[in-house]
Protein backbone atom coordinates (compact mmCIF):
# COMPACT_ATOMS: atom_id res chain seq x y z
CA UNK A 1 0.00 0.00 0.00
CA UNK A 2 0.87 4.13 -0.40
CA UNK A 3 3.59 2.51 -3.01
CA UNK A 4 3.76 6.48 -4.35
CA UNK A 5 4.26 7.89 -1.07
CA UNK A 6 6.87 5.50 -0.64
CA UNK A 7 8.67 6.02 -3.56
CA UNK A 8 8.29 10.09 -3.60
CA UNK A 9 9.70 10.05 -0.37
CA UNK A 10 12.33 8.11 -0.86
CA UNK A 11 13.48 10.22 -3.77
CA UNK A 12 12.96 13.57 -1.58
CA UNK A 13 15.85 11.72 0.66
CA UNK A 14 17.94 11.73 -2.03
CA UNK A 15 17.95 15.01 -3.26
CA UNK A 16 18.49 16.74 0.20
CA UNK A 17 21.47 14.37 0.94
CA UNK A 18 24.51 16.22 1.59
CA UNK A 19 22.93 19.39 3.31
CA UNK A 20 23.78 20.57 6.47
CA UNK A 21 20.92 22.20 7.75
CA UNK A 22 16.96 22.21 7.18
CA UNK A 23 15.68 25.41 6.37
CA UNK A 24 12.69 26.80 4.61
CA UNK A 25 14.61 26.68 1.44
CA UNK A 26 15.50 23.71 0.98
CA UNK A 27 12.30 22.09 2.75
CA UNK A 28 9.88 24.03 -0.28
CA UNK A 29 10.38 21.27 -2.52
CA UNK A 30 10.31 18.68 0.10
CA UNK A 31 6.74 19.89 0.90
CA UNK A 32 5.73 20.30 -2.05
CA UNK A 33 6.80 16.34 -3.08
CA UNK A 34 5.06 15.44 -0.53
CA UNK A 35 1.94 17.82 -0.58
CA UNK A 36 1.47 16.07 -4.05
CA UNK A 37 2.33 12.62 -3.18
CA UNK A 38 -0.22 12.72 -0.40
CA UNK A 39 -3.16 14.07 -2.74
CA UNK A 40 -2.28 11.52 -5.17
CA UNK A 41 -2.26 8.99 -2.12
CA UNK A 42 -5.91 10.20 -2.28
CA UNK A 43 -5.68 11.67 1.45
CA UNK A 44 -8.14 14.25 2.11
CA UNK A 45 -7.10 18.03 1.72
CA UNK A 46 -7.76 19.02 5.10
CA UNK A 47 -5.53 16.21 6.35
CA UNK A 48 -2.63 16.90 4.16
CA UNK A 49 -2.82 20.58 5.15
CA UNK A 50 -2.55 19.70 8.57
CA UNK A 51 -0.09 17.53 8.23
CA UNK A 52 2.49 19.26 5.93
CA UNK A 53 2.48 22.27 7.95
CA UNK A 54 3.10 20.36 11.39
CA UNK A 55 6.23 18.82 9.23
CA UNK A 56 7.25 22.61 8.51
CA UNK A 57 6.79 23.74 11.67
CA UNK A 58 8.52 20.64 13.86
CA UNK A 59 11.68 20.34 10.77
CA UNK A 60 12.53 24.29 10.05
CA UNK A 61 15.62 25.47 11.21
CA UNK A 62 16.56 22.07 13.17
CA UNK A 63 20.01 21.20 13.25
CA UNK A 64 21.42 17.62 11.88
CA UNK A 65 22.38 15.73 14.78
CA UNK A 66 25.17 13.83 14.43
CA UNK A 67 25.84 12.44 10.78
CA UNK A 68 22.20 12.51 9.80
CA UNK A 69 21.65 14.16 6.83
CA UNK A 70 19.17 16.43 6.20
CA UNK A 71 16.72 13.82 4.52
CA UNK A 72 17.37 11.67 6.79
CA UNK A 73 16.33 13.86 9.57
CA UNK A 74 13.32 14.99 8.04
CA UNK A 75 12.69 11.21 7.73
CA UNK A 76 12.33 10.37 11.42
CA UNK A 77 10.15 13.96 11.62
CA UNK A 78 7.72 12.50 8.76
CA UNK A 79 7.60 9.32 10.61
CA UNK A 80 6.88 10.50 14.16
CA UNK A 81 3.60 12.68 12.37
CA UNK A 82 2.50 9.94 10.12
CA UNK A 83 2.15 8.09 12.93
CA UNK A 84 0.34 10.68 15.32
CA UNK A 85 -1.74 11.46 11.78
CA UNK A 86 -2.90 7.60 12.25
CA UNK A 87 -3.57 7.25 15.90
CA UNK A 88 0.00 7.00 17.90
CA UNK A 89 -0.87 9.64 20.18
CA UNK A 90 -4.23 7.85 21.60
CA UNK A 91 -3.78 6.51 24.73
CA UNK A 92 -3.32 2.66 24.54
CA UNK A 93 -6.86 1.36 25.97
CA UNK A 94 -8.29 3.39 22.98
CA UNK A 95 -6.61 2.08 20.38
CA UNK A 96 -6.68 -1.58 22.16
CA UNK A 97 -10.00 -3.64 21.26
CA UNK A 98 -12.37 -3.36 24.24
CA UNK A 99 -13.67 -6.25 25.69
CA UNK A 100 -14.22 -5.12 29.59
CA UNK A 101 -17.06 -5.74 30.45
CA UNK A 102 -19.78 -7.97 31.94
CA UNK A 103 -20.15 -10.98 29.40
CA UNK A 104 -21.11 -11.13 26.90
CA UNK A 105 -18.84 -8.30 25.30
CA UNK A 106 -21.08 -7.24 21.99
CA UNK A 107 -19.33 -5.79 18.87
CA UNK A 108 -21.42 -4.42 16.43
CA UNK A 109 -19.65 -3.88 12.91
CA UNK A 110 -21.41 -0.65 10.69
CA UNK A 111 -20.52 0.17 7.17
CA UNK A 112 -21.25 -0.11 3.21
CA UNK A 113 -22.30 -2.52 1.41
CA UNK A 114 -19.04 -4.36 0.01
CA UNK A 115 -16.96 -3.05 2.25
CA UNK A 116 -16.51 -6.60 3.42
CA UNK A 117 -18.23 -6.56 6.90
CA UNK A 118 -19.00 -10.45 6.62
CA UNK A 119 -15.79 -11.80 6.22
CA UNK A 120 -14.21 -9.16 8.92
CA UNK A 121 -16.62 -10.95 11.47
CA UNK A 122 -14.95 -13.60 10.46
CA UNK A 123 -12.06 -12.77 10.53
CA UNK A 124 -12.36 -10.98 14.12
CA UNK A 125 -14.04 -14.01 15.37
CA UNK A 126 -10.55 -16.30 14.64
CA UNK A 127 -8.32 -13.46 15.92
CA UNK A 128 -10.51 -13.38 19.08
CA UNK A 129 -10.49 -17.05 19.22
CA UNK A 130 -7.08 -17.58 18.54
CA UNK A 131 -5.33 -14.22 19.97
CA UNK A 132 -7.84 -13.48 23.21
CA UNK A 133 -8.73 -17.13 24.05
CA UNK A 134 -12.42 -15.97 23.53
CA UNK A 135 -15.96 -18.12 23.05
CA UNK A 136 -17.45 -16.02 19.93
CA UNK A 137 -21.05 -16.03 18.91
CA UNK A 138 -21.80 -14.23 15.46
CA UNK A 139 -25.18 -12.98 14.28
CA UNK A 140 -25.85 -11.90 11.09
CA UNK A 141 -29.16 -9.49 10.80
CA UNK A 142 -28.42 -8.74 7.13
CA UNK A 143 -32.65 -9.45 5.96
CA UNK A 144 -31.86 -7.69 2.68
CA UNK A 145 -28.92 -9.06 1.19
CA UNK A 146 -29.12 -12.59 -0.85
CA UNK A 147 -27.31 -15.13 0.66
CA UNK A 148 -26.12 -13.19 2.97
CA UNK A 149 -27.04 -15.24 6.17
CA UNK A 150 -25.66 -18.57 4.40
CA UNK A 151 -22.55 -16.34 3.91
CA UNK A 152 -21.53 -15.45 7.68
CA UNK A 153 -22.59 -18.81 8.64
CA UNK A 154 -20.16 -20.45 6.03
CA UNK A 155 -17.17 -17.64 6.83
CA UNK A 156 -17.90 -17.81 10.76
CA UNK A 157 -18.25 -21.76 11.14
CA UNK A 158 -14.58 -21.80 9.30
CA UNK A 159 -13.35 -19.31 11.75
CA UNK A 160 -14.33 -21.43 14.71
CA UNK A 161 -17.58 -19.41 16.06
CA UNK A 162 -20.64 -20.61 16.74
CA UNK A 163 -23.43 -19.07 14.36
CA UNK A 164 -26.93 -18.07 16.24
CA UNK A 165 -29.78 -19.01 13.27
CA UNK A 166 -31.76 -16.03 11.38
CA UNK A 167 -33.50 -15.92 8.43
CA UNK A 168 -34.83 -13.30 6.09
CA UNK A 169 -37.94 -13.21 7.14
CA UNK A 170 -36.81 -12.05 10.84
CA UNK A 171 -36.81 -8.53 11.78
CA UNK A 172 -33.57 -7.20 12.27
CA UNK A 173 -33.59 -6.17 15.95
CA UNK A 174 -35.42 -9.19 16.92
CA UNK A 175 -32.86 -10.83 15.60
CA UNK A 176 -29.95 -9.51 17.64
CA UNK A 177 -31.77 -9.55 21.02
CA UNK A 178 -32.40 -13.45 20.39
CA UNK A 179 -28.75 -13.37 19.62
CA UNK A 180 -27.73 -11.66 22.55
CA UNK A 181 -30.01 -14.24 25.22
CA UNK A 182 -28.55 -16.67 23.19
CA UNK A 183 -24.74 -15.38 23.87
CA UNK A 184 -26.21 -15.23 27.67
CA UNK A 185 -27.52 -18.19 28.05
CA UNK A 186 -24.60 -20.49 26.51
CA UNK A 187 -21.69 -18.37 28.28
CA UNK A 188 -20.29 -16.98 25.32
CA UNK A 189 -17.73 -13.96 25.75
CA UNK A 190 -17.99 -12.28 22.93
CA UNK A 191 -20.97 -11.83 20.26
CA UNK A 192 -20.18 -10.51 16.97
CA UNK A 193 -23.48 -8.39 15.04
CA UNK A 194 -23.09 -7.87 11.45
CA UNK A 195 -25.52 -5.38 10.10
CA UNK A 196 -27.25 -4.78 6.32
CA UNK A 197 -25.56 -2.33 4.04
CA UNK A 198 -26.49 -0.40 1.39
CA UNK A 199 -24.44 0.78 -1.81
CA UNK A 200 -24.59 4.28 -0.24
CA UNK A 201 -25.58 6.25 2.91
CA UNK A 202 -29.10 5.47 3.09
CA UNK A 203 -31.08 6.73 5.78
CA UNK A 204 -33.11 3.82 6.16
CA UNK A 205 -29.71 2.16 6.78
CA UNK A 206 -28.77 4.36 9.24
CA UNK A 207 -31.65 4.30 11.37
CA UNK A 208 -32.05 0.61 11.58
CA UNK A 209 -28.13 0.25 12.41
CA UNK A 210 -29.16 2.98 15.20
CA UNK A 211 -31.91 0.91 16.68
CA UNK A 212 -29.58 -2.46 16.29
CA UNK A 213 -27.31 -0.11 18.42
CA UNK A 214 -29.54 1.14 20.92
CA UNK A 215 -31.06 -2.75 21.59
CA UNK A 216 -27.87 -5.01 21.87
CA UNK A 217 -25.78 -1.78 23.46
CA UNK A 218 -22.62 -2.98 22.29
CA UNK A 219 -19.25 -2.08 23.72
CA UNK A 220 -17.04 -1.90 20.78
CA UNK A 221 -18.98 -0.14 17.13
CA UNK A 222 -16.52 -0.89 14.83
CA UNK A 223 -17.31 0.94 11.06
CA UNK A 224 -15.94 -1.38 8.54
CA UNK A 225 -14.74 1.15 5.74
CA UNK A 226 -12.87 -0.53 1.81
CA UNK A 227 -9.51 1.37 1.89
CA UNK A 228 -9.89 1.47 -1.93
CA UNK A 229 -12.72 3.75 -1.87
CA UNK A 230 -10.24 6.35 -1.35
CA UNK A 231 -12.10 9.88 -0.76
CA UNK A 232 -15.40 8.22 -0.79
CA UNK A 233 -13.96 6.33 2.18
CA UNK A 234 -13.59 9.38 4.04
CA UNK A 235 -16.97 11.25 3.53
CA UNK A 236 -19.09 7.58 4.55
CA UNK A 237 -16.62 7.46 7.43
CA UNK A 238 -17.77 11.07 8.32
CA UNK A 239 -21.28 9.97 7.56
CA UNK A 240 -21.48 6.83 9.76
CA UNK A 241 -19.35 8.83 12.73
CA UNK A 242 -22.30 11.52 12.98
CA UNK A 243 -25.00 9.18 13.34
CA UNK A 244 -23.18 6.63 15.49
CA UNK A 245 -20.98 6.68 18.53
CA UNK A 246 -18.11 5.31 17.31
CA UNK A 247 -15.35 3.26 18.94
CA UNK A 248 -13.00 2.42 16.18
CA UNK A 249 -12.17 1.66 11.97
CA UNK A 250 -11.14 -1.33 10.04
CA UNK A 251 -10.25 -1.07 7.02
CA UNK A 252 -10.17 -3.64 4.72
CA UNK A 253 -8.79 -4.54 1.23
CA UNK A 254 -5.48 -2.68 2.26
CA UNK A 255 -3.43 -4.76 0.48
CA UNK A 256 -5.26 -3.97 -3.13
CA UNK A 257 -4.72 -0.28 -3.08
CA UNK A 258 -1.52 1.60 -3.99
CA UNK A 259 -2.50 4.64 -2.83
CA UNK A 260 -4.26 3.92 0.60
CA UNK A 261 -5.02 7.62 1.25
CA UNK A 262 -7.65 6.02 3.64
CA UNK A 263 -5.56 5.05 6.35
CA UNK A 264 -3.79 8.92 6.38
CA UNK A 265 -7.79 10.19 6.79
CA UNK A 266 -10.41 7.91 8.41
CA UNK A 267 -8.99 7.99 12.13
CA UNK A 268 -8.51 12.19 11.50
CA UNK A 269 -11.62 12.48 10.12
CA UNK A 270 -13.97 10.38 12.25
CA UNK A 271 -11.37 11.24 15.36
CA UNK A 272 -12.01 7.36 16.18
CA UNK A 273 -8.26 5.08 16.01
CA UNK A 274 -7.69 2.30 13.09
CA UNK A 275 -8.04 -0.91 15.19
CA UNK A 276 -7.66 -3.84 12.71
CA UNK A 277 -6.91 -3.61 9.25
CA UNK A 278 -7.65 -6.34 6.42
CA UNK A 279 -4.54 -7.58 4.82
CA UNK A 280 -5.85 -10.72 2.63
CA UNK A 281 -9.15 -12.63 1.30
CA UNK A 282 -8.66 -15.42 3.78
CA UNK A 283 -10.21 -15.93 7.66
CA UNK A 284 -6.39 -15.09 9.28
CA UNK A 285 -5.81 -11.94 6.78
CA UNK A 286 -6.66 -9.40 9.88
CA UNK A 287 -4.13 -7.63 12.14
CA UNK A 288 -4.12 -5.31 14.82
CA UNK A 289 -3.50 -1.71 13.47
CA UNK A 290 -0.32 0.01 14.68
CA UNK A 291 -0.02 3.38 13.76
CA UNK A 292 3.97 3.56 14.28
CA UNK A 293 4.61 0.11 12.58
CA UNK A 294 2.42 1.38 9.54
CA UNK A 295 4.52 4.93 9.31
CA UNK A 296 7.58 2.58 8.91
CA UNK A 297 5.79 0.61 5.76
CA UNK A 298 5.02 4.12 4.10
CA UNK A 299 8.34 5.20 4.44
CA UNK A 300 9.69 2.36 2.84
CA UNK A 301 11.04 0.96 6.89
CA UNK A 302 9.28 -2.26 6.76
CA UNK A 303 7.17 -4.05 9.30
CA UNK A 304 9.88 -6.45 10.93
CA UNK A 305 7.62 -7.23 13.53
CA UNK A 306 4.25 -7.80 11.85
CA UNK A 307 6.46 -10.37 9.71
CA UNK A 308 7.94 -12.56 12.75
CA UNK A 309 4.85 -12.09 14.30
CA UNK A 310 3.42 -13.85 11.15
CA UNK A 311 5.74 -16.47 10.73
CA UNK A 312 5.32 -17.50 14.86
CA UNK A 313 1.58 -17.71 14.16
CA UNK A 314 1.68 -19.72 10.75
CA UNK A 315 5.21 -21.80 11.38
CA UNK A 316 4.65 -25.23 12.37
CA UNK A 317 7.12 -25.23 15.24
CA UNK A 318 7.77 -28.87 15.74
CA UNK A 319 8.44 -29.20 12.04
CA UNK A 320 10.82 -26.34 12.04
CA UNK A 321 12.54 -28.32 14.59
CA UNK A 322 13.02 -31.26 13.12
CA UNK A 323 14.37 -29.81 10.11
CA UNK A 324 17.71 -28.11 12.32
CA UNK A 325 17.82 -31.48 14.16
CA UNK A 326 18.39 -32.97 10.66
CA UNK A 327 20.86 -30.48 9.03
CA UNK A 328 22.69 -30.03 12.21
CA UNK A 329 23.17 -34.20 11.90
CA UNK A 330 24.46 -33.68 8.57
CA UNK A 331 21.36 -35.09 6.71
CA UNK A 332 20.86 -33.57 3.77
CA UNK A 333 17.92 -31.26 2.39
CA UNK A 334 15.44 -33.38 0.46
CA UNK A 335 12.57 -32.80 -1.26
CA UNK A 336 10.10 -33.32 1.44
CA UNK A 337 11.54 -30.89 2.96
CA UNK A 338 11.48 -28.89 0.13
CA UNK A 339 7.43 -29.62 0.17
CA UNK A 340 7.28 -28.94 3.72
CA UNK A 341 9.02 -25.38 3.78
CA UNK A 342 6.75 -24.29 0.04
CA UNK A 343 3.49 -25.29 1.92
CA UNK A 344 4.67 -23.15 5.46
CA UNK A 345 5.09 -20.21 2.94
CA UNK A 346 1.87 -20.70 1.68
CA UNK A 347 0.27 -20.86 5.01
CA UNK A 348 1.84 -17.16 5.85
CA UNK A 349 -1.24 -15.70 3.60
CA UNK A 350 0.29 -13.93 0.03
CA UNK A 351 4.19 -13.69 -1.15
CA UNK A 352 2.99 -9.40 -1.93
CA UNK A 353 2.00 -9.08 1.86
CA UNK A 354 5.08 -10.99 3.14
CA UNK A 355 7.14 -8.82 1.32
CA UNK A 356 5.31 -5.95 1.91
CA UNK A 357 6.66 -5.98 5.56
CA UNK A 358 10.38 -5.82 4.03
CA UNK A 359 12.37 -2.75 4.08
CA UNK A 360 11.97 -0.94 0.62
CA UNK A 361 14.62 -2.43 -0.96
CA UNK A 362 13.25 -6.07 -1.07
CA UNK A 363 9.30 -5.06 -0.82
CA UNK A 364 9.55 -3.31 -4.16
CA UNK A 365 9.38 -6.99 -5.04
CA UNK A 366 5.81 -6.93 -3.45
CA UNK A 367 4.05 -5.30 -6.10
CA UNK A 368 5.35 -7.43 -8.47
CA UNK A 369 3.75 -10.72 -6.92
CA UNK A 370 0.18 -11.74 -8.13
CA UNK A 371 -0.94 -13.80 -5.34
CA UNK A 372 -3.01 -16.11 -6.74
CA UNK A 373 -0.51 -16.90 -9.50
CA UNK A 374 1.86 -17.78 -6.48
CA UNK A 375 -0.63 -19.61 -4.72
CA UNK A 376 -1.30 -21.58 -7.91
CA UNK A 377 2.45 -21.97 -8.68
CA UNK A 378 3.09 -23.47 -5.35
CA UNK A 379 0.15 -25.88 -5.41
CA UNK A 380 1.88 -27.45 -8.83
CA UNK A 381 5.10 -27.70 -6.85
CA UNK A 382 3.23 -29.32 -4.20
CA UNK A 383 1.66 -31.64 -7.19
CA UNK A 384 4.80 -32.64 -8.89
CA UNK A 385 6.31 -33.90 -5.51
CA UNK A 386 3.58 -35.94 -4.38
CA UNK A 387 3.94 -37.64 -7.90
CA UNK A 388 7.03 -38.68 -6.82
CA UNK A 389 8.04 -42.16 -5.07
CA UNK A 390 9.16 -41.80 -1.29
CA UNK A 391 12.72 -43.03 -2.38
CA UNK A 392 12.33 -40.35 -5.27
CA UNK A 393 11.65 -37.74 -2.69
CA UNK A 394 14.30 -38.98 0.36
CA UNK A 395 17.21 -39.08 -3.10
CA UNK A 396 16.40 -36.96 -5.97
CA UNK A 397 19.57 -37.57 -7.77
CA UNK A 398 17.59 -40.49 -8.71
CA UNK A 399 15.23 -38.46 -11.09
CA UNK A 400 16.12 -39.21 -14.38
CA UNK A 401 14.94 -38.42 -17.94
CA UNK A 402 12.11 -41.33 -17.67
CA UNK A 403 11.08 -40.74 -14.39
CA UNK A 404 10.67 -36.54 -14.97
CA UNK A 405 8.76 -38.00 -17.76
CA UNK A 406 6.92 -40.28 -15.39
CA UNK A 407 6.25 -37.29 -12.60
CA UNK A 408 5.31 -34.81 -15.67
CA UNK A 409 2.08 -37.52 -16.64
CA UNK A 410 1.24 -38.25 -13.12
CA UNK A 411 1.28 -34.31 -11.80
CA UNK A 412 -0.44 -33.08 -15.29
CA UNK A 413 2.07 -31.09 -16.41
CA UNK A 414 4.75 -30.59 -18.70
CA UNK A 415 8.63 -31.88 -18.29
CA UNK A 416 9.98 -29.04 -17.92
CA UNK A 417 7.95 -27.97 -15.20
CA UNK A 418 9.51 -30.69 -13.11
CA UNK A 419 12.86 -30.11 -14.72
CA UNK A 420 12.31 -25.95 -13.55
CA UNK A 421 11.07 -27.39 -9.73
CA UNK A 422 14.36 -29.93 -9.54
CA UNK A 423 16.69 -26.50 -10.10
CA UNK A 424 14.62 -24.89 -7.89
CA UNK A 425 14.88 -27.16 -5.22
CA UNK A 426 18.56 -27.20 -5.66
CA UNK A 427 19.12 -23.97 -5.52
CA UNK A 428 17.35 -23.85 -1.69
CA UNK A 429 19.97 -27.03 -0.89
CA UNK A 430 22.30 -24.84 -1.85
CA UNK A 431 21.18 -22.45 0.66
CA UNK A 432 20.59 -24.78 3.53
CA UNK A 433 24.12 -26.12 3.08
CA UNK A 434 25.36 -22.15 3.63
CA UNK A 435 23.02 -21.70 6.42
CA UNK A 436 24.43 -24.76 7.84
CA UNK A 437 28.50 -23.87 7.80
CA UNK A 438 27.10 -20.44 9.13
CA UNK A 439 27.93 -18.32 6.07
CA UNK A 440 25.02 -15.85 6.41
CA UNK A 441 26.54 -13.81 3.55
CA UNK A 442 26.58 -16.22 1.33
CA UNK A 443 23.18 -17.44 1.67
CA UNK A 444 22.08 -14.05 1.49
CA UNK A 445 23.32 -13.42 -1.61
CA UNK A 446 22.02 -17.08 -2.79
CA UNK A 447 18.58 -16.05 -1.88
CA UNK A 448 18.91 -13.20 -4.04
CA UNK A 449 19.80 -15.63 -6.75
CA UNK A 450 16.91 -17.85 -6.19
CA UNK A 451 14.13 -14.81 -5.82
CA UNK A 452 13.62 -15.16 -9.38
CA UNK A 453 13.25 -19.05 -9.42
CA UNK A 454 10.90 -19.22 -6.48
CA UNK A 455 7.09 -19.95 -6.84
CA UNK A 456 5.47 -16.93 -7.36
CA UNK A 457 8.45 -15.06 -6.96
CA UNK A 458 8.90 -12.07 -10.51
CA UNK A 459 11.64 -13.26 -12.73
CA UNK A 460 14.61 -10.49 -12.61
Amino acid sequence: MLDQLTDKLARVVKTMRGQARLTEENMQEMLREVRVALLEADVALPVVREFVASIKEKALGEDVAGSLTPGQALVGIVHKELARLMGSDLPAAEREINLATQPPAVILLAGLQGAGKTTTAAKLAKWLIEQRKKKVLAVSTDVYRPAAIEQLRSVATQAGATVCASAPSDKPVDIALRALEQARKQFFDVLIVDTAGRLAIDEEMMREVAALHGAVHPVETLFVVDAMLGQDAVNTAKAFAERLPLTGVVLTKLDGDARGGAALSVRHITGRPIKFIGVAEKIGGLERFDAERMAGRVLGMGDIVSLVEDVQKSIDVKQAEQLAKKMQSGDKFDLNDFRDQIGQMRKMGGLSSMLEKLPAQFAQAAGQVNDKDADKQIRRVEGIINSMTPQERAKPELIKASRKRRIAAGSGVPVQEVNRMLNQFEQMQSMMKQMKKGGLGKMMRGLGALRGGMPGMPRR
